[in-house]
């Protein structure tokens, strides 16, 4: 990890983004399913995140479904020329809120029509192909078929830039084979960090890395080396985990969600924190005791 001030930005698709981003997922209701308790301010969270110059939106149309997709294109469009959205493919729900693979031909191609309509645009700026071989996790399978149909339709003038999402190492090459990836989406935090040395060879190569629950997610982050290190620099433990993230490499770019101003703010001003080196070295440790 350098020990140099985290740089701000990084190229996603060909844009510039700011590091800290904003992930749609929490505008749905519980479980990501179904519409939102408190609408108003859903769409308030949108506008004030924009308003505070994040440039970088990560959502799904399998969030709600629609639901995230529909709050964005009402809240911002038309979009800021500088706004970058990206949005994933290959999984339906069910009615029950399951989560269902939708890796067809067919679905992907709905998928994309679907996305580009509830959000209003015309292409999108990037798809992450989502791998559904394992529905919370990794597992290993080949990508080759759905891929191909992205691409496609990326050649179609539909979709600008594809990503990936839920994948291992070995999916990334067999996809970097196929088309330009610009930007993978794994499980990654301060605890859980299977892919550290992906991380290191995507920096090596340009390509954006997006941890999803960088907070922990659905069972947030709880580590008394994080409280410690929170309470010594007057934040909260979930700042220090963002800032520690932005501090793990420069390809590193953060979606954390919410549906609240409060913490959108408190979210945002992780990225102002400044980690002296002996905190580091302790939060380097974390996962270590989380694994003991």
């Amino acid at each position: 990890m350098s020990n140099t001030e985290p740089s701000t930005s990084f190229a996603l698709g060909g844009r510039t983004v700011k590091r800290l981003g904003y992930g749609a997922m929490q505008l749905a209701g519980p479980g990501v399913f179904g519409p939102p308790k408190d609408r108003g301010a859903a769409l308030a969270v949108l506008r004030e995140a924009v308003a505070r110059g994040v440039n970088h939106i990560d959502t799904s149309d399998f969030y709600g479904p629609h639901i995230t997709n529909q709050l964005i294109r009402e809240a911002l469009h038309p979009y800021r020329d500088d706004l970058v959205i990206v949005t994933k493919i290959s999984a339906r729900r069910g009615d029950d809120g399951s989560w269902i693979p939708a890796m067809s031909r067919e679905e992907l191609i709905q998928a994309v029509h679907d996305n580009l309509h509830n959000l209003g645009l015309d292409v999108l700026d990037v798809v992450n192909l989502r791998s559904m071989f394992g529905i919370h996790g990794p597992a290993e399978g080949s990508i080759e078929e759905p891929l191909t149909v992205l691409a496609e339709l990326q050649r179609q003038g539909l979709v600008r830039h594809i990503g990936l999402s839920n994948v291992t190492p070995a999916q990334i090459a067999e996809g970097r084979r196929l088309c330009k990836i610009v930007c993978v989406q794994n499980h990654y935090n301060i605890a859980h960090r299977e892919d550290d040395a992906l991380i290191d060879e995507l920096a090596r190569d340009g390509i954006a890395y997006v941890p999803y629950f960088p907070l922990g997610g659905f069972t947030p982050l709880q580590s008394s080396t994080l409280s410690d290190v929170a309470a010594r620099l007057g934040a909260t433990p979930m700042q220090v985990a963002l800032a520690w993230l932005l501090r793990r490499a420069p390809n590193i770019l953060l979606i954390p969600g919410t549906s609240s101003i409060a913490h959108l703010q408190e979210n945002l001003a992780a990225g102002k924190l400044a980690l002296p080196d002996d905190a580091i070295t302790a939060l380097d440790q974390v996962a270590n005791i989380s694994a003991a």
